[in-house]
């Protein structure tokens, strides 16, 4: 192929790759299979890897994530952004039609107004030329913000080549879909680190990483909103951004009166949660863009706009106690008990206050009425002391010097340049009961039968001190304890020996390094880690140049390779298992897909399904999303099939699963 056709494939299949990226994620009318996507995918990646300099600058290959920049750069914005005035009920909202009708001396049974949803998400500009994104800044102070190019660029509904060769600038709002919320705050749990509070501060922290892989694999999405573009009403400009390749939000409605506003507005206050995103409330603009030009803006905020907010689903209940959770990793956290109370449909009775920082922010004690809400309609949060309430003899709380759990005296520390404590020796009975469950999970050494309950048996008996002495249980000792029958003793013994073999990501993940969960450990080994004697060799400063590890990760895993107590113990469970190979395929073929799997499976278990797809480059997803490629459906699928084909995710029975790989 000459150098020629060699730029003339490359554009072609940017090209297209561009238009199909649009068709799937925008319009939800996908013209071309995911195999062929994918295969095509594939050559312009091999041919921008040969041929460099033909590479687009908004290439289709940029979604996975290009390199990780050092800092970000502040940029003046092109545009003045301004914030919305927000109005609560329907006096607040005559009002303000009244003042829009005096601004443009329109009489307001004549105005024309279009109600959109408002997304609880981040404000953004995106600025083309030529029909080119060429930057991407958030909406900063309102007059500079942060250059975020290379995070936006991993976004799928953001398109990167525009059908029109126009200069354009758009503003729109990133958000985090629910779904995506629980899978990644779920990673993070299990890894236990800080949770994300709510989807828009986790999308704010994608937005702020550093490293554009990171920000790829947390499926973000953005709807566009405004624009500079030259239309008689607001209508017409949202068609043509949709138009240009833009995804706009579907859900608005021209309306001509306040009555009109007001059943807009009580028909989305109770399905505010059948969406994917957080929806706080709505935005009211004038349709006529002259009369736009009329009203102008105060300092703050456009005359021609308003946001009608949503009532907050809060409730009111008191803290009977404050107590602190020990992770297996040492970590402590507080954790507030509440008078059980119905928050956004379920019935809460616990919830983490983070840290000692977030405690002496909210001042919480011990028998306050608090305000509760759930973040993101799904984790409980407090978020206001109503102090006026208070028990006259209350007293602030202070962390204690020592907890029981942590082992030792019980010393407690608090980590350096972090709000968090964790303990200062880690060989309490409890900790070892929480690293032995991890140790067994499905994530880890997936053992079946050997959950938290056996386990809590197993170490009040003495019988098991350590991750090896679960491969040195004996089926004459299991059925002398009350749990056992000889059935079931069999079936654990089994299950321990099925596990003693298992690949190093697995291993990594199950000895409780702290920060190293699948994500990290499979990191690892792809970075050329893949045995244990170059991680016991590997310095700091090598663990830090692998992109998504960052220092603070790499001084712990550094560190625990030189602690003499790891060691040991790593021998001594070496002594009992075996590591094997991760067997390479001819061909990643499922790479770049995402599969979710629900109900109860025939032939192989869950487990065994999602080892498949990994080793084939795919990826298991926890939760059904427009990011899905397949849904695997066995018996009783439960509500993730009806997820699928409302947003029209591919579903697979599990024979079909067969004969796709």
């Amino acid at each position: 192929m000459s150098q020629q056709d060699k730029q003339q494939r490359i554009e072609t299949l940017s090209e297209r790759l561009l238009r199909y990226q649009y068709e799937y994620h925008v319009l939800d009318a996908p013209t071309i299979s995911d195999e062929v996507y994918d295969q095509l995918l594939h050559q312009l990646i091999d041919l921008e890897e040969q041929n460099p300099q033909l590479k687009w600058s908004n290439s289709p290959t940029d979604r996975v994530g290009g390199k990780s920049i050092d800092s970000f750069e502040s940029v003046e914005l092109p545009i003045r952004q301004y914030s919305l005035d927000n109005v609560f009920d329907e006096n607040s909202l005559e009002k303000w039609v009244d003042r829009v009708s005096r601004a443009v001396a329109v009489d307001k049974a004549e105005l024309e107004f279009v109600c959109e949803l408002k997304i609880d998400g981040l404000k953004v500009v995106l600025i083309y030329e030529s029909g080119n994104l060429v930057q991407a800044l958030t909406r900063g102070d309102g007059l500079v913000g942060e250059d975020v190019t290379h995070n936006i660029k991993t976004i799928q509904s953001v398109p990167l080549r525009l059908s029109k060769d126009v200069d354009i600038i758009v503003e729109g709002e990133v958000w985090l879909g629910k779904s995506d919320f629980v899978r990644i705050n779920n990673e993070r749990a299990s890894d236990e680190l800080p949770l994300f509070a709510n989807p828009r501060n986790a999308a704010a922290g994608t937005l702020r990483q550093l490293d554009p892989k990171i920000a790829a694999g947390r499926n973000l999405s953005m709807f566009v909103y405004e624009a500079n573009l030259a239309t008689d009403t607001h209508i017409e400009k949202l068609k043509q951004l949709g138009n240009l390749g833009f995804w706009v939000n579907p859900e608005f409605a021209v309306i001509d009166s306040i009555s009109g506003i007001t059943d807009f507005y009580n028909r989305w206050v109770p399905r505010r949660h059948e969406q994917n995103y957080d929806v706080d409330g709505m935005v009211i603009k004038l349709n006529d863009n002259k009369l736009r030009d009329e009203a102008g803006y105060t300092a703050k905020s456009p005359r021609w706009a308003v946001a009608y907010k949503f009532p907050a689903e809060q409730v009111t209940t008191k803290i009977e106690d404050i107590v602190l959770q020990v992770g297996r990793t040492g970590v402590v956290t507080p954790v507030a008990e509440l008078e059980p109370v119905v928050v956004a449909g379920s019935t809460v009775s616990r919830a983490t206050l983070h840290n000692e920082d977030e405690i002496k922010r909210l001042d919480v004690r011990i028998g306050d009425t608090v305000i509760l809400q759930k973040a993101g309609d799904i984790i409980p949060q407090v978020v206001q002391v109503l102090t006026e309430f208070r028990p006259k003899n209350s007293k602030p709380y202070r962390f204690p010097k020592q907890v029981e759990q942590c082992g030792g005296d019980g010393s407690i520390e608090r980590i350096p340049g972090q709000a968090a404590y964790r303990c200062v020796t880690l060989d309490s009975t409890e900790l070892l009961k929480q690293r032995l469950t991890y140790f067994a999970s499905k994530k880890c050494f997936d053992i079946d039968g050997l959950g938290p309950q056996i386990i809590e048996v197993l170490v009040d008996e003495n019988l098991v001190k350590s991750y090896a002495d679960i491969f040195r249980l004996q089926k004459n000792t299991l059925i002398n304890l009350d749990r056992f029958a000889e059935k079931s003793a069999d079936n654990l013994i089994a299950a321990i020996q099925e596990s003693r073999q298992i690949t190093l990501p697995r291993l990594l993940t199950s000895l409780s390094i702290d920060g190293v969960g699948e994500e990290v450990a499979k990191l690892l080994v792809k970075n050329g880690f893949n045995d244990l004697e170059k991680l016991e060799a590997a310095s700091v400063s090598e663990l830090e140049r692998i992109n998504g590890l960052g220092p603070k990760l790499a001084r712990n895993i550094f560190e625990w390779f030189r602690a003499s107590s790891n060691m040991s113990m790593l021998d001594d469970l070496l002594a009992e298992i075996t590591l094997k190979q991760i067997k390479p395929t001819e061909r990643n073929d499922l790479e770049g897909l995402t599969f979710v799997v629900t109900g109860t499976l025939k032939k192989l278990s869950r487990s065994d399904i999602k080892k498949i797809i990994e080793n084939r480059g795919g990826k298991v997803g926890s939760s059904v999303s427009i990011k899905t490629n397949y849904l695997v459906v066995g018996n009783n699928p439960g509500s993730k099939l009806k997820q699928a084909n409302e947003i029209g995710v591919k579903i697979l029975t599990e024979e079909q699963f067969y004969e796709l790989i």
